[in-house]
């Protein structure tokens, strides 16, 4: 079905051009995922040079130019295009709300007076940010082409990382590592919970590419 989308996309100008503009929203997202994680967990003091705040306006614009490019497309094509527009605004509200997420990242950051330790959770917190990486990149490859078999793929390659942000954040709410500061405790926690929500985001951009429309962001139904 995604497929039959992308052919919708692509014959028209304005709808071809919001789906570009979508590959590129997800470009920077990363790009703002990145620089907020190296200032939050790598960087002491003030996160001074980072432009997330700049990118994140840039996104919301983007958002508002799909929405209005899908509009226009529907209100010359009739209700036929109406799933395909439907589709593609529901993944760019995704990609903008991962954006919000890397931006409350670089508030933690400027807000916490030294880099982001992870204490005993540290490697696990390590696993968890290479993961979603990695996940811009091949949510990206199977949304812009349309595959199927990559995003089923993806979807079962970062399906822990979900509950291993659980896990670390209800760990800290029992106090297993009394090492970890009080204020430390509470920035990882947030920050745990921040990743899962970018990863459960990037779920659902990768479910578009599977489900039907009224189950984007739901699990693959079993055959």
């Amino acid at each position: 079905m995604f497929k039959q989308w992308i052919a919708i996309f692509k014959k028209d100008t304005l709808m071809d051009r919001a789906y570009q503009r979508s590959f590129e929203m997800l470009d920077i997202t990363r790009e703002m995922f990145l620089k907020a994680k190296e200032s939050l967990r790598f960087r002491e003091g003030s996160a001074g040079d980072i432009d997330v705040r700049e990118k994140d306006k840039q996104i919301n614009s983007y958002e508002r130019e799909v929405r209005r490019n899908v509009f226009n497309h529907l209100a010359v094509s009739g209700p036929e295009k109406l799933p395909s527009g439907l589709v593609l605004i529901s993944i760019i509200i995704d990609i903008e709300r991962i954006g919000d997420y890397t931006k409350n990242m670089v508030d933690l950051a400027l807000n916490h007076p030294s880099r982001l330790y992870g204490g005993k959770f540290e490697e696990s917190v390590q696993e968890i940010e290479k993961s979603l990486e990695n996940n811009f990149i091949k949510t990206k490859k199977s949304f812009e082409g349309g595959d199927s078999g990559l995003a089923l793929e993806i979807l079962n390659e970062y399906k822990w990382v979900n509950q291993a942000c659980d896990e670390c954040l209800f760990a800290l709410v029992k106090e297993e590592d009394k090492g970890i500061r009080p204020g430390d405790s509470v920035a990882l926690g947030i920050y745990a919970r921040w990743l899962k929500r970018i990863n459960s985001h990037l779920r659902n951009i990768t479910t578009s590419v599977i489900n039907p429309i009224d189950r984007i962001g739901f699990e693959i139904e079993k055959q």
